[in-house]
């Protein structure tokens, strides 16, 4: 169960927030309730965070919702546990944890405004699965026959094998995009968040 215990106040000016905080200050008071002063501040919507979103200001000044900093480095952060190198696990199973995960972030996060920043998940996301793959296929050898069975001309495969042991750096090469390209992520079941 949670508690709805979080709360934003907007108004015109910095004089007016402080306030209508010590008016909630003492209203809370009167309730037996603490605020959490750690957690409470008179700022600008833009450098505060609630439930996960902030916002930001668009051509003609309009305000719009985008997902806060901090939740989006926590995801990042649970992207890179689920992908991680030496966890030894076959690419279906990856997917399928990042599935897992991946679909209800998305379905709480749907409300950003900002697609560029799904598009820029989804390449990084993509990035991070075609790593653990080429840490699966793990020698130079390997990894120069299973680019060339995908399809990879030999000359790509031979320079992505060439450098196998710079998993991270390798995973953005060419010729991964050829053998493991998004559509074949996709049908192996990774969501695309931009979609």
């Amino acid at each position: 169960m949670r508690y709805a215990d979080d709360c934003n106040v907007y108004v015109r000016s910095r004089r007016a927030g402080e306030r209508v905080m010590n008016t909630l200050r003492g209203l809370y008071e009167n309730l037996r309730l603490r605020v959490n002063e750690a957690k409470s501040a008179v700022a600008r919507p833009w450098d505060r965070k609630f439930l996960g979103y902030s916002f930001w200001v668009a051509k003609g000044g309009t305000i719009k919702r985008r997902i806060a900093d901090k939740a989006l480095e926590a995801m990042k952060e649970r992207v890179r546990q689920i992908t991680g190198r030496s966890r030894g696990r076959s690419l279906q199973s990856v997917i399928a944890e990042l599935r897992s995960y991946l679909v209800g972030w998305k379905e709480y996060f749907r409300l950003d405004e900002r697609l560029s920043v799904f598009r820029k998940l989804d390449q990084w996301i993509r990035r991070r699965v075609r790593m653990v793959q080429l840490k699966l296929w793990k020698r130079g050898p390997r990894i120069f026959r299973a680019l060339c069975a995908r399809g990879v001309p030999r000359n790509a495969a031979a320079s992505a094998a060439a450098h196998a042991r710079r998993w991270w750096r390798i995973a953005r090469h060419p010729a991964l995009n050829i053998a493991l390209p998004p559509d074949e992520l996709h049908r192996l079941g990774l969501p695309r968040l931009a979609s």
